[in-house]
């Protein structure tokens, strides 16, 4: 890479040289299923790192080159660890079931969430459709998975729509707005994050997923998410391969929640606080606590420090389905040893779930709400738009 040449460029603000120079750079490398405008981005990145607000080259090339290289991200889906590679752009679509088009299940406030992040108004919670992983126990599997030949359910919304709907949730009081699986619609969920901040929506901006995602996708979300939610499912491969149908789970999970602790330790240095940020999810799965155990363990090493843990016990299986996946709930003598475990690795800044059975909590996105009205108020949901 001639970086002697790019430093002068810098040097001397010239912003024109630089966008050349790096277009040239890409294009001499041999780079697979169109990935050359997400190179340059990165790229681009990486060199103004510490200069982007400071250098006039920088903020020139954020302004003009990100909207490009965001609307072509999705021409050669490379957006998660699946890397498809399929025309999203054209209307073909990959693991995920979906397009380019942005399409939500429904928006609520929720209040099922963790203390800090219901507050005293609720979470604004948008449930994207569609989804990487596919848990066979998934608990939203009627937006996140196709079954039997039909789409999962859901409706496309423009950037600005979904701003209208930021803006409704944020009328009702919502402490944040929580978007939950959107990993594969990272680059139409930044457009509608600008649209809603364009109309006044200012609310923290909680992103909720599985952690199945590319280090370089969730760079492209520093600046624009300010409180991360990931899971940590298990560090099985074998238990991921089963009920995930991604054997590479684990360490793709691992990689993701580190580079999150990353983004979260430079946006807290920016603000001078040491503000926690950042809360990991495990939901303990019935008859397979050594995966409980060993992901506790790596949690007490890796982000202890900088994170809370969120312990569930609610797992359940799904009436009707044929998918491989535990079929019973969680046992107290389970629950009892995994709380020891706590103990053991001197887990104390978190929270843990009461011991829960029964699946009547379970949501069906076929309602107005989804959920039970304890749980969430209805703000934007299927039925009111078909």
């Amino acid at each position: 890479m001639p970086v002697p040449i790019i430093s002068i460029a810098i040097l001397f603000h010239d912003k024109y040289l630089i966008f050349v120079i790096l277009l040239i750079f890409t294009d001499l490398i041999d780079l697979s299923r169109g990935l050359k405008l997400q190179t340059l981005y990165w790229t681009l990145k990486a060199i103004f790192r510490l200069h982007w607000r400071l250098v006039p080259a920088g903020s020139w090339v954020k302004e003009r080159l990100t909207p490009c290289i965001m609307s072509n991200m999705y021409k050669s889906c490379g957006l998660c660890p699946r890397n498809c590679g399929i025309n999203r752009e054209a209307g073909e679509t990959g693991y995920c079931g979906e397009t380019s088009e942005l399409r939500i299940g429904a928006a609520v406030i929720h209040y099922g969430e963790e203390p800090p992040l219901v507050g005293t108004g609720g979470s604004g919670t948008i449930f994207v459709s569609g989804c990487n992983l596919g848990c066979s126990f998934c608990q939203n599997f009627q937006i996140s998975q196709s079954e039997n030949g039909e789409k999962s359910l859901g409706k496309a919304v423009s950037a600005e729509e979904f701003a209208v709907i930021c803006g409704l949730l944020r009328d009702k009081g919502a402490q944040n707005i929580n978007i939950v699986t959107g990993s594969h619609a990272i680059p139409a969920l930044i457009e509608g994050f600008k649209a809603a901040y364009k109309l006044g929506v200012n609310l923290p901006v909680l992103w909720n997923c599985s952690a199945y995602e590319n280090p370089q996708a969730i760079e492209l979300l520093r600046g624009y998410v300010d409180i991360y939610l990931p899971d940590l499912k298990t560090l099985d491969k074998n238990i991921s391969g089963k009920f995930f149908n991604a054997p590479d789970y684990p360490k793709t999970a691992a990689a993701s929640i580190l580079k999150m602790i990353e983004n979260l330790k430079i946006k807290n240095q920016k603000k001078e606080t040491g503000e926690n940020m950042m809360i990991v999810r495990h939901l303990i799965l019935p008859g397979y606590i050594d995966s409980t155990k060993e992901v506790l363990r790596w949690f007490a090493d890796n982000a202890m420090e900088h994170a809370a843990l969120s312990l569930m016990t609610q797992y359940t299986p799904i009436p009707n389905r044929e998918r491989q996946m535990p079929q019973r709930h969680l046992s107290r003598e389970e629950y009892e040893t995994v709380l020891y475990w706590l103990k053991e690795f001197n887990i104390e800044d978190g929270f843990c779930q009461e011991l829960v059975t029964g699946n009547d909590w379970l949501p069906d996105f076929r309602r107005t709400n989804p959920f039970s009205s304890k749980l969430s108020v209805p703000v934007w949901s299927l039925p009111a738009e078909f």
